[in-house]
């Protein structure tokens, strides 16, 4: 196990991420994460990811708490049947059009737990059976929990050692806090292949929603998939392709899935989603690291007829300077569209830091970052720089 803590101190020139009247202001939060890996066995768990808690100099916001962690554990009760459960615990936005500050953020917890069953009937067929049980809570009061109950059987076969292919049929069961019930039924087309340097996984299927809400019932149906595709282009670079799109609502994880996606959760609840996800990583024999990774989405809201588009390219390059120094630098810039008002926003953030190494276990970082936002809404263009300096400490 990997356990450390770190302070760090932020200081921005306009905290508030608003268009006049900037102000600023210096955070400093205490973080601890923990990363964790069980020894093989009937049970095995993995656990990884950090919690915050940060304050700010100025009272510009109340005390925020930060999370993005996850947990996952598997345990065989018997020749192929093992129990599963996990825990995602993650910060979100909550309203996809709004700035990324504490007052538009919010903790969103999801809760998986359930059996799964294989069932062999030939060296090269088996059924797969799996009932789950889902709870998703957010930290705001306002904001639409839910639990699910999803079932799925399916039927594979082996057809030789690197392909495999199958057929799976979902129910998923909603209920909404808000006294909304969501239906979901799934049916779906599955197959993998293994080349030696390239991995492939891919369904193809189609899903029907029925929501009710009272006396109002809204039925939608339509095709879904997902693809993973990832090749070994060289001994020290990786391509990947992912792709996905569902039917679903906000307090699924189809978020925690694909991070670069965000559910407006002022929306309502039933959304056809689609992300798409590209890139590359590169290690180098100076053990630099490139990673630049495209991305796309779209959200569709289903009751109101509303859409969201995202667009957006990620570059992140670290290098060692000298064994004891590392610079980082990264960039992202991302456009969205929102049919609501007609609205088009383009945002650019950039990123440099430095880690120097003063022992083993402890390390000084300082970084700065600027951001700036465009928008057909004046009232949303806003910049921003800052600055910060670090110290974090594992512990052994």
């Amino acid at each position: 196990m990997t356990l450390s803590g770190g302070v760090e101190s932020k200081y921005s020139d306009n905290v508030t991420q608003s268009a006049n009247n900037e102000l600023s202001d210096t955070e400093t939060r205490v973080t601890l994460s923990v990363q964790h890996q069980s020894d093989p066995g009937r049970c095995v768990s993995e656990t990884g990811g950090s919690l915050g808690y940060g304050v700010w100099a100025d009272s510009t916001y109340d005390p925020e708490t930060y999370a993005d962690l996850a947990f996952r554990g598997l345990c065989e009760l018997r020749p192929g049947l093992t129990w599963q459960l996990s825990d995602n615990l993650s910060q979100v936005q909550q309203d996809s059009r709004g700035t990324d500050t504490p007052d538009n953020r919010t903790l969103k917890n999801v809760f998986r737990t359930g059996p799964s069953y294989v069932i062999p009937i030939s060296n090269r067929d088996q059924i797969n059976l799996s009932i789950n049980y889902e709870n998703t809570e957010f930290r705001e009061p306002e904001e639409t929990d839910s639990e699910r109950y999803i079932g799925s059987a399916g039927w594979n076969h082996l057809f030789n050692a690197t392909l495999s292919g199958g057929i799976s049929f979902t129910a998923d069961r909603a209920e909404l806090d808000t006294g909304g019930e969501i239906d979901t039924d799934s049916a779906s087309f599955n197959w993998s292949k293994e080349w030696a340097t390239t991995r492939f996984r891919g369904s193809l299927g189609y899903s029907e929603l029925t929501s009710r809400f009272g006396s109002f019932e809204q039925s939608s149906d339509g095709w879904i998939g997902e693809l993973f595709l990832e090749r070994d282009v060289a001994s020290s670079m990786v391509f990947f392709f992912e792709a996905s799109r569902e039917l679903t609502d906000q307090t699924s994880d189809f978020d925690i899935r694909f991070q670069d996606f965000v559910f407006n959760l002022r929306e309502t609840t039933e959304v056809e989603v689609t992300a798409v996800s590209t890139g590359l990583n590169k290690s180098y024999s100076n053990n630099a690291d490139l990673s630049v990774r495209l991305y796309a989405n779209r959200a569709d809201y289903l009751r109101t007829d509303d859409r969201e588009d995202v667009a957006g390219l990620n570059i992140a390059y670290s290098q060692p300077l000298r064994p004891l120094l590392s610079v980082q630098l990264s960039g992202n810039y991302e456009y969205s569209r929102f049919e609501v008002n007609t609205q088009d926003d383009v945002a650019l953030r950039l990123r440099t830091g430095i880690t120097y190494s003063a022992t083993s276990d402890l390390d000084l970082t300082a970084q700065i970052g600027h951001e700036n936002r465009e928008s057909d809404l004046p009232a949303n263009d806003f910049e921003e720089n800052w600055v910060s300096v670090g110290v974090n400490y594992r512990f052994r």
